[in-house]
């Protein structure tokens, strides 16, 4: 049976970046997986792990001078002005600001073009922890839930497992994983690429985290936000 947790206020990016079929295909790698492992492993897919105002303010700002300043002597020709007066500069720089802002703050791709490395790994790193914790897989029997954690915007991928986990596994083994999606979603392989890297990791908790008799699926197999 599939499990996918999907946000239904509204469709986002991510509850349509993959298909039906890829949903299934998904949540048929996550049963593959657990049925090797008492670990419960999450893949969570988000739009952004933030709505990064400071990235369309430094577009806005960027995009907007450089207009104003080609367009000011132009402009203030036409009115018998000086080409440096700065009242037409600014008439010319706040409009087009305002636009700018608003086209970068709604169009991802754009966006991520004014955004810093840090910025971003930093935002992703925090979204998945208040997520591990939102979606409640600190409260697994075992203290062994997984999030495999996916956020679009920021071409990130980060895996935070419970202190189970964490006190037989070290976490840079998950970075193979994390490589392995990431770089499918750079190159539009986002479905198998995940499917593979979730088989990794389902090898990699077998070896400590053997199937108990008694074990039941107790988180959602996919997450879409």
């Amino acid at each position: 049976m599939v499990d996918v947790n999907i946000k239904t206020d509204s469709e986002s990016r991510a509850q349509l970046f993959f298909s039906p079929e890829e949903q299934q295909k998904i949540c048929s790698a996550v049963h593959d997986a657990e049925r090797k492992t008492s670990g419960e492993l999450v893949p969570m897919l988000v739009c952004e792990s933030h709505s990064y105002p400071l990235a369309a303010i430094r577009g806005g700002s960027v995009v907007a001078l450089i207009i104003a300043l080609a367009l000011t002597a132009p402009v203030a020709g036409l009115f018998w002005l000086g080409g440096t007066n700065m009242w037409v500069f600014l008439g010319l720089f706040f409009p087009f600001f305002w636009l700018s802002n608003l086209l970068i703050s709604r169009t991802p791709s754009l966006k991520r073009f004014f955004l810093f490395t840090d910025e971003m790994d930093a935002e992703v790193q925090n979204s998945a922890f208040v997520a591990f914790f939102e979606e409640r897989l600190d409260k697994t029997r075992d203290a062994n839930g997984i999030l495999i954690y996916i956020s679009l915007l920021e071409h990130r991928a980060w895996i935070i497992a419970d202190g189970g986990i964490n006190d037989h596994i070290e976490s840079k083994q998950w970075d193979e994983a994390v490589q392995c999606i990431t770089s499918g979603i750079k190159e539009r392989r986002a479905c198998d690429s995940l499917c593979q890297a979730i088989a990794m990791i389902g090898d990699i908790l077998s070896k400590e985290f053997p199937i108990r008799e008694d074990d039941q699926n107790e988180l959602h197999d996919l997450i879409l936000r």
